[in-house]
């Protein structure tokens, strides 16, 4: 089934707003009495739930690459303080050791 043949504004709308519409399609045929004359409905909702999925996905992908990124950052910038906490030390480290010798020649 292709998503192709739902309403244009499905795309625009958000996964709620696409959820509540699943859910008053499935009200609605809870509520009919003969479910031989609802087979455009089940179809509608059954593309209206491949919609729904592929914006999950989508959704769920985004907010995965973006917390990625976010972890990257933080461990790069927690790199970079250790980095700069090693130098300072191995420089007074040194400095420390060769402050009162003489450097042999």
């Amino acid at each position: 089934m292709k998503d192709k043949n739902l309403p244009l504004d499905y795309d625009s709308r958000t996964l709620e707003e696409l959820t509540d519409e699943a859910n008053q399609i499935i009200k609605s045929l809870e509520e009919k009495d003969d479910l031989d004359n609802s087979v455009d409905s089940y179809q509608e909702l059954l593309k209206l739930n491949n919609l729904i999925e592929k914006k999950f996905q989508k959704n769920f992908r985004s907010i995965s690459e973006k917390t990625n990124k976010k972890i990257k950052e933080i461990i790069k910038r927690k790199w970079k303080i250790n980095l700069t906490k090693l130098q300072r030390t191995l420089m007074y480290s040194w400095r420390d050791t060769f402050r009162n010798k003489e450097i042999p020649n």
